[in-house]
């Protein structure tokens, strides 16, 4: 029942909390690398007992695998146990009372405003065709103003862009909605965008070709860009742009986008809101990135730093 057990498990989280997609095949792998372990002991995954679950955990630690995966596998098996708990497949979750090795709290990586402009000045000249640019322009203003997760931008539907928006309704994480402001670098941006999209569409469209729901269609299996695609994108332009490609991702111009509006005064309930983050606790650690840019200000320019 092991493999039967972990799909149901699954479909369960997908269809009552509405767990995203890569946090489904999170959990899918997490829990497939445990049921194998448990396969190569002659363990019943099923029936999985606490010292069980230890043994295995201390396996990780002597595969080498930081805290942050050994605490989301801990925490991918605490979902399972529970689940057959309260379904009434078993009669206790063994792993209830197990201490996980805690998470490492990094601070996020960000860009500076002067390194955030470098990228928009360049990004006009970033693709091979005229229709290349106009997307590429659209997907960085658009990012850098809403802060969206890549996931996010390359899935936008095209209807959420027609009539000139001033806001994006946006569909996050766990199928929740929320509003993003447009700049307006970002809305003229996405009207250049879609004229050329349309007029691109309407061809293809005459030649037989279905229309495309989404804002940035593609080729892909997926039907949109993809954020490998968009993640190679950014590489080439940080390069053009004349910064290390190694600082600059998705996520990074996302954390740019909270750390800026945060230093100019931004409510950190609104970031929250602004980011789609459900837990405030979230979006302090913005706060600790103002504070040791603040600190390092301070110890590189203030007169007695140095005495």
């Amino acid at each position: 029942m092991s493999e039967a057990l972990i799909s149901r498990f699954l479909e369960a989280q997908a269809a009552e909390l509405g767990a995203a997609r890569n946090t489904l095949l999170a959990y899918g792998r997490d829990l497939k690398d445990f049921l194998t372990w448990c396969t190569r002991r002659g363990l019943d995954f099923d029936s999985a007992q606490r010292g069980d679950i230890e043994a295995y955990l201390g396996f990780c630690t002597d595969q080498g695998l930081s805290r942050a995966t050994r605490a989301r596998r801990l925490a991918a098996i605490r979902q399972l146990y529970r689940f057959t708990f309260e379904e009434g497949m078993r009669g206790d979750n063994p792993a209830i009372q197990i201490k996980g090795p805690g998470k490492t709290r990094a601070l996020p990586k960000t860009l500076s405003e002067a390194e955030v402009s470098a990228m928009l000045e360049a990004v006009p000249a970033q693709g091979r065709t005229d229709a290349d640019r106009l997307r590429n322009t659209a997907l960085l203003e658009i990012l850098y103003a809403t802060g969206l997760r890549v996931s996010e931008l390359v899935t936008l539907p095209v209807s959420a862009a027609r009539g000139d928006p001033q806001v994006l309704l946006v569909r996050g994480k766990g199928d929740k909605e929320r509003l993003v402001p447009l700049s307006r670098p970002a809305r003229a941006a996405l009207t250049r965008w879609l004229e050329s999209r349309d007029a691109t569409e309407e061809a293809a469209v005459a030649e037989g070709a279905k229309p495309s729901a989404y804002l940035f269609p593609s080729r892909a299996a997926a039907g949109h860009l993809t954020r490998q695609s968009f993640f190679l994108m950014l590489k080439a332009l940080a390069v053009s742009a004349g910064i290390d490609p190694t600082k600059v991702t998705p996520h990074t111009l996302r954390h740019a986008f909270a750390t800026h509006l945060l230093e100019h005064g931004a409510d950190l309930r609104a970031i929250q809101t602004l980011l789609g983050h459900a837990d405030l606790s979230t979006t302090e650690i913005y706060t600790h990135v103002v504070e040791t840019r603040l600190r390092e200000l301070v110890l590189t320019h203030h007169p007695l730093a140095e005495k």
